[in-house]
Order: structure tokens, then sequence, then C-alpha cells
């Protein structure tokens, strides 16, 4: 099928888009380039040296992939040229990754909240109208986040996909079921902005029958794909900044260096995961399971596997023989939390899930140390703070 890979330049995007490519789809990739962009304005750039997009398209079909064109186009400002793009391209489906990425990149200031809620809920409304105004049967795979349902307390309840069943009473005494989305409980700017995607969709899906598939999917961890492992310049970006890094991504750097694993709080927040070569597969697995015209908005949770974060620093410090340095926490968030989670769907369509083994998280740690002399030790630290409270206690520490 003919799919667009929005955001296809990114840390997700591009392991998608190549995996894409080599299942034999027709794939255009899709990007402003702003993530790059936000590289200069943080100064700190991906630990792993990544191509430009132009010589990733090259050396793709350099070594034999099917070819990938690149459109640089906004969604969330340049409406018409989306509506332009559809029509011209006549899509199947659409791959939505074009959306700011990152919880503490949202709350660093009141320029990266505004920036990310204008970005993301934008672009998303704006592929939700352009969609409409093209008349194309277009199924939309999105990818949003667990943060959606919130990382307080569910107190040994399994958090379902997507919706809940619940009884409503009647004054009759009479009770009628009815499925709802999860309550969403959103603890950053980022995260508010995937639980107003969760209400477009549901609205468009009722209005104008667009077919939709919400990605609900946990803490991404690895670098690279077999497709991206194919040569050098492939390869997939690392981010290991406070802002950008990814929670074990960033202890299997800091270990690989020789520095102190930075736990922030307790280490008590549980967090789902998934390695990014699943996290492909199940896009992939996504868009070979539409869902019919006459369906809600299909949701999956997108991990397969939860941690608490302090476990999971110890794991690494055992394997590496790191220490391990408590910090304060620049987050609002629960002290500690459960989570247990339903990811029955992607297992039954075939998802042979990536744990958290030892040879994998070796395979990170080689990467940290193969480019460790790009590294800035100045930008790991975790600044962005929720509140001007938890900014002062950062400073002081």
């Amino acid at each position: 099928m003919k799919v667009l890979v929005l955001g296809g330049d990114g840390f997700c995007g591009w392991p998608c888009a190549v995996n894409l490519a080599d299942g034999g789809h027709d794939v255009v990739v899709v990007d402003n380039l702003s993530r790059r962009k936000i590289d200069i304005d943080l100064e700190v750039e991906s630990l792993t040296p990544i191509s430009s997009i132009g010589e990733r398209l090259r050396v793709w079909e350099e070594v034999g992939g099917k070819p990938m064109r690149f459109i640089n186009l906004d969604i969330a400002q340049d409406y018409d040229r989306l509506v332009e793009l559809l029509r011209q391209e006549q899509p199947q489906a659409v791959v939505h990754f074009a959306e700011q990425r990152a919880a503490p990149y949202s709350m660093k200031s009141s320029v990266t909240k505004r920036y990310t809620v204008d970005n993301n809920v934008n672009g998303t409304h704006n592929l939700l109208c352009a969609i409409v105004e093209s008349g194309l049967d277009v199924h939309i795979v999105h990818l949003g986040t667990m943060g959606v349902y919130g990382y307080g307390s569910h107190r040994g309840a399994t958090i379902p996909e997507g919706y809940l069943t619940v009884e409503v009473p009647q004054p009759d005494g009479s009770r009628f079921v009815e499925k709802i989305l999860h309550p969403s409980d959103p603890g950053s700017v980022y995260h508010m902005t995937k639980t107003l995607d969760q209400l477009l969709f549901h609205y468009y899906n009722k209005n104008d029958g667009i077919r939709i598939t919400d990605l609900h999917q946990g803490i991404v961890w690895g670098t690279n794909t077999e497709q991206t492992s194919r040569d050098p310049r492939l390869t997939n970006r690392f981010d290991y900044d406070g802002d950008y890094g990814t929670v074990l991504n960033r202890f299997l750097m800091q270990a690989a260096i020789g520095y102190p694993l930075t736990v922030h709080g307790t280490g008590g927040q549980t967090r789902a995961f998934i390695h990014i070569r699943d996290s492909v597969r199940c896009v992939q697995l996504a868009l070979e399971h539409p869902p019919s015209a006459a369906e809600k908005v299909k949701i999956f949770n997108q991990m397969t596997e939860s941690h608490q974060v302090g476990a999971l620093a110890e794991k690494v410090a055992a394997l590496t023989g790191a220490s391990i340095n408590y910090l304060p926490n620049p987050r609002k968030e629960a002290i500690e939390n459960d989570l247990i989670v339903d990811n029955r769907c992607f297992i039954e369509l075939g998802l042979e899930p990536t744990t958290l083994d030892n040879g994998l998280m070796n395979e990170v740690v080689d990467v940290a140390k193969r480019y460790a002399d790009r590294c800035n030790r100045s930008r790991i630290p975790c600044v962005s703070a929720w509140t001007q409270t938890q900014a002062q206690a950062l400073n002081q520490g």
C-alpha cells in the first residue's frame, strides 16, 4: 500500500519508514525537520551521528531498499499543501508521528508549552480536516502514549486498551452498560496534547467515519532495528539529554561513560516499556489490520513490559557496575505507582515481545561507548521542571 509517514525523520519515524519500505510498501516520508532544529536550540546532538534525510534516502537505495521519497512539509502550518499532498499521492494509510514527543521539553518554558500545543493539536486536526476535504478513505495510525492514562495508583486494576466498560445507574434502579474512553490524567503539556488527540479522533470517527488506530505507546528503548543497522549512515538517533533522552537509554548511556545513573525521586515510578524493534513491528501490524468503517477508533496499548525506574537502575548497575545517584524530581508526579497493562491485542496479532534482557542492553551500552566522545555531559541532567518549587530544588541540588 502507499503510506505517508509523517514525522518520518524522527527517532520512531525513521525506523518505521524503512521497515515499511522493506516490507514492500510505497513510502513517502513527510517531515519539517523540526527535531533537528530543536537540537540546535538545545545545543545538543544525537549521541549517534545521524545523516541528513537526503543521505539517508540515498543510502537506503544503495543497500537495496525500496526507494522512498521525502517531502518537507509542516502539517501544523501549511494546511493547503497537506490537502494537495493527499490528493496527489492518494495514500491508503498515514502514519502520524509528526508531534513534539518529549514531556520535559513541553514543560521547559511557556515557549515550549505553546509550541507543543500549537504543533501537536493543530497538526492532528489539520490531518483530520484534510482527509475529510480530500474525500479519500485513509486509515490513520497515530503514535500516542501510555501517559494519557496517567501514572497515579490504579489500585491493582488492569488498564484496558483504550476503553472502559462502565455501568450507569438510572433513577428507576436499573443500570445500563456503556463503553467509554478510559478517563485521562495527563502529567505534562505533551501528554495533554495526546489526550486532546483522542477526543479529536473520537469526533472525526463518529462524524466523518475516518478509520483510526491510536497506539498508546510505552517508553521506547534501544537504538537500531535490522534495517537501520545495514549501514552506519542509516543509524537511528540516540537522545541522552535531560529533555529528549528516554530513561532506559539514558541509564545505559550513563553507565557506558562512567556517569552515575540519575534516578529522580524515590525511583518508585512504574512505567511501560517497548524496544524500538517492537515499536516498528506494532505499526506494521496496525496497518495490516485496519478497523472497518463502522468501527470505533481502535486503541492498542503498545508496550511489552513494565518496570519501576529504581529497579531498572539497579538492573543496569548490576549489569555494568555503575553507581546510582538519587536526585530531586523535576516532575510533578506520584512518588510511586502501580501499572498493570492489557496488551493482548498486539500479542494476538502475532507480536513476539522483545524483553529487556542483558544482551540487548549491552548492545545499547556498546553503541554509547562507541560514540562517548560525542557526549556533552552538561546536557545529561534533567533541568526542565514542572513547577517553580521543583526548579528551585534542582538548582539547590
